[in-house]
């Protein structure tokens, strides 16, 4: 699941294993014989309105999520039992390649599941959004250009 994240693009290896068998850059799940799906859920290292996702298969070619579902939360926390709000409904996905969906919703989350149905694989999740400040009650002092505050490059010169 870690690989569902890593900042670069996603790589083939032909002949690396590891102790699960035929190692994969990216997650995959096990085959689903029965009723259900799996899911992935991301805790958000702070409070962010979302405005798009990209659900990346490459490399999966024959065993990609025929669909997947975004769903997210507002919860401290870090295993979410509840609350989910679905901010993508289910949709079809494709082999190899990227997947992209926009989202209209001004709500900030602090976690997102990808639910897929019923399995397969997914080389990267990507969120795109605006971080949303936690500023509680209190005078403190605070960063104003921390990315956790909400602070943001917008512009620069060479």
């Amino acid at each position: 699941k870690e690989r569902l994240i890593q900042p670069e693009a996603p790589v083939f290896i032909p002949d690396k294993y590891d102790e699960h068998g035929k190692w994969i850059d990216g997650w995959e799940s096990r085959l689903y014989r029965g009723p259900g799906h799996d899911y992935c859920i991301v805790r958000l290292g702070v409070p962010v309105v979302l405005r798009g996702i990209d659900i990346d298969t490459s490399l999966f070619t024959g065993n990609y999520p025929p669909q997947a579902a975004r769903v997210a939360c507002v919860s401290d926390d870090v295993l979410p039992a509840g609350g989910w709000t679905t901010i993508v409904d289910t949709t079809d996905l494709g082999p190899d390649r990227h997947h992209y969906f926009d989202i209209a919703d001004d709500s900030a989350w602090t976690h997102v599941r990808l639910n897929i149905y019923p399995d397969g694989g997914v080389a990267r999740l990507r969120l795109y959004g605006v971080v949303r400040p936690k500023l509680g009650t209190l005078c403190v002092r605070i960063d104003p250009l921390a990315l956790d505050n909400g602070g943001r490059s917008i512009a620069c010169s060479d």
